[in-house]
């Protein structure tokens, strides 16, 4: 059995999933919600690898401290070398598709996080989602790293839930109309 390919993103109510400059601090930090409200917890125990955008590698490795991923598999879409990367990270370069199949390689069987605005909108375009968790933050952020800004078509999505959290924040769990069988949305 193969994993799937998921999407698990923050961004604000203008489409943005970083500030500009990589500017985080609109984000509500775990501590303010009380714990892991927002399920990321119980996301990652189904991850069996990460594939990362350089950008967004280069920001989670600029927070310091411990790898946060632990000894999962990470790859990371980039065509430069990585300097003094953790030891169950390393570069991949090539279309999104053969990224995802690396990725789906290396989870075992298991759930692949995708990250980065850039391939989230690549594997989209390429019907390799199989599922997205989006929290809307209730914050209007007027420029920055646009979520799906640059898709190459259109795509509807099917509403699997819906939870409001602490803080204002209200998470989408979506997937690809597509993907459920669906040609069009249902108004």
């Amino acid at each position: 059995m193969s994993g799937l390919v998921r999407v698990y993103i923050a961004c604000s109510l203008d489409g943005f999933i970083a500030g500009p400059g990589d500017d985080l601090s609109w984000l509500p930090q775990p501590a303010e919600l009380g714990g892991d409200v927002t399920g990321y917890d119980s996301f990652m125990r189904g991850v069996g690898a990460l594939l990362l955008g350089r950008r967004t590698y280069t920001v989670v490795r600029g927070f310091g401290g411990a790898w946060p991923y632990g000894d999962r598999p990470t790859l990371i879409a980039t065509h430069r070398p990585l300097q003094d990367a953790p030891p169950t990270v390393r570069a991949v370069s090539g279309e999104i598709a053969e990224l995802v199949a690396s990725a789906l390689a290396a989870a075992g069987g298991r759930d692949v996080y995708l990250d980065g605005g850039e391939l989230i909108r690549q594997a989209l375009d390429a019907g390799l989602i199989d599922d997205l968790t989006v929290t809307l933050v209730p914050a209007v952020l007027g420029s920055g790293f646009p979520l799906f800004a640059g898709v190459t078509r259109r795509h509807f999505l099917r509403t699997e839930s819906t939870r409001q959290l602490p803080g204002g924040l209200v998470q989408l769990r979506l997937v690809p109309a597509a993907m459920a069988g669906d040609s069009s949305p249902t108004l």
